[in-house]
């Protein structure tokens, strides 16, 4: 809806078509306009490397930077400590919703971005294919392992469990997979106290201690040993190898789950959305919540996704009349994951560049709107890991008074607001 033109104006920030109907002819309507962009895992530590800058500080950003010193500048704590770090939990936070009461794990999350649906018993495990070398996390995705190879080795592990009808392999995009148990009954073997570790955590790090444990543990493990006996042999991925990648060694299972509740974004919030992502947890939640998934067919999930396909994407998803689009970028955290400090600045400023830049631009020129910029947790270089903390988050446009901020990172965000949680800077975001 464009509006009536007249005498006065109102913003329309929600439920517009209820609202609207009470306007009277001589109101002019302005729909407001909301965009979030995540550089995921953006915020870090001090760099020895960087004369004891971070990232955010030593990249060239300047786009995030004029949002920065158009509106304000805070930081938020999106992952609580009792949880595990990880975009599963931060995005959850971000988007609005506590993950101590929405989040069950991280699998079913992608189960939901790829159609898979859960049943109230069963349950969703997050399948990596990884390369484990004497006992060491070489890789966590088996250094990037191609689909097709990677499609072929969970049809392999499917095959293998053909006996198993519980166990139900779905291959998706490289290394990232997922194993789903079909509970027949009303009691699974998995519990709240089924622990098992993200991979990424572990790279270059022993993984004996990091194996399943508790209920139902011990079937993860037998899945485990026969993906290793089974992947040792397999024709195309020695063929790999002998061409001078890695052996995928195995599968690794993590991030179980049973069946998320998560209330639709309209009901909470009154605003449309559409979430811009090439990583499949990001698209489960936005399927659970309602939103539109835009799909970029040049979005890698990785340094070299199409920045610039995701930016113009954007403007074109608001266009079309949804009222807010996320646009999230998974290259920061990657770089992070890899201890590459130029390719997390590589990644930061094609963000800047080819996303904030052109998304800013458009915001401003059609009329009202707010423009958030924050990452959904910490990587840090040094560790290759997500970790607790908080991170900066900058907001500019319609009723934001500018504060002292004239950056955007995380040394200037300590004296700006401050949400302990991080799922309340949502609302504050949309309607404070």
């Amino acid at each position: 809806m464009k509006g009536v033109r007249g005498k006065s104006r109102r913003v329309v920030r929600a439920g517009t078509s209820s609202i609207c109907a009470q306007i009277d002819s001589k109101t002019e309507v302005v729909i407001m306009k909301f965009a979030l962009v995540i550089p995921d895992g953006a915020a870090d530590e001090p760099q020895p490397i960087l004369s004891g800058q971070t990232p955010l500080q030593a990249a060239r950003t300047p786009h995030m930077d004029e949002v920065a010193r158009r509106g304000i500048v805070g930081q938020s704590d999106n992952v609580p400590a009792s949880m595990p770090s990880g975009s599963d939990v931060g995005t959850m936070s971000l988007f609005g919703y506590d993950p101590l009461r929405y989040h069950t794990g991280r699998a079913p999350l992608e189960a939901a971005a790829q159609g898979i649906e859960l049943g109230p018993h069963d349950w969703a495990i997050r399948c990596n294919l990884v390369t484990i070398l004497d006992g060491i996390m070489h890789s966590f995705t088996a250094e990037q392992i191609p689909n097709e190879l990677g499609r072929h080795l969970i049809e392999r592990m499917a095959e293998a469990v053909r006996d198993k009808p519980e166990w139900e392999f779905h291959a998706g995009v490289s290394y990232r997979n997922l194993l789903m148990y079909r509970n027949p009954g009303e009691t699974a073997p998995f519990t709240a106290d089924t622990l098992t570790y993200p991979p990424h955590d572990y790279t270059e790090q022993p993984i004996a201690q990091a194996l399943p444990t508790g209920p139902g543990s011990e079937r993860l493990r037998e899945l485990m040993v026969i993906s290793q006996q089974l992947f040792a042999g397999d024709e195309w991925n020695l063929r790999r190898q002998a061409a001078g990648s890695v052996l995928a060694t195995q599968i690794w299972l993590w991030g179980q789950g049973s069946r998320p509740a998560l209330a639709p974004f309209f009901e909470l919030y009154g605003v449309s959305g559409a979430v811009i992502t090439a990583v499949d947890l990001l698209r489960g939640i936005g399927r659970l919540i309602g939103w539109k998934i835009v799909d970029v067919p040049t979005a890698t999930g990785y340094l070299d996704t199409d920045y610039a396909a995701k930016g113009q994407a954007a403007i074109e998803t608001l266009k079309s009349g949804i009222d807010f689009v996320v646009v999230h970028v998974e290259a920061s955290d990657e770089a992070s994951h890899e201890g590459n400090v130029e390719a997390k600045l590589e990644a930061l400023q094609r963000i800047d560049a080819d996303i904030v830049a052109p998304l800013h631009a458009y915001l401003q020129s059609q009329g009202e709107y707010r423009l958030l910029i924050s990452p959904d947790h910490p990587t840090f270089l040094r560790t290759k890991t997500h970790s607790h903390g908080y991170v900066p988050f900058a907001i500019a446009g319609t009723g934001i008074s500018p504060d002292e901020a004239r950056t955007y990172d995380e040394v200037v965000a300590r004296d700006g607001e401050t949400f302990v949680r991080g799922h309340e800077l949502m609302p504050r975001f949309l309607h404070g």
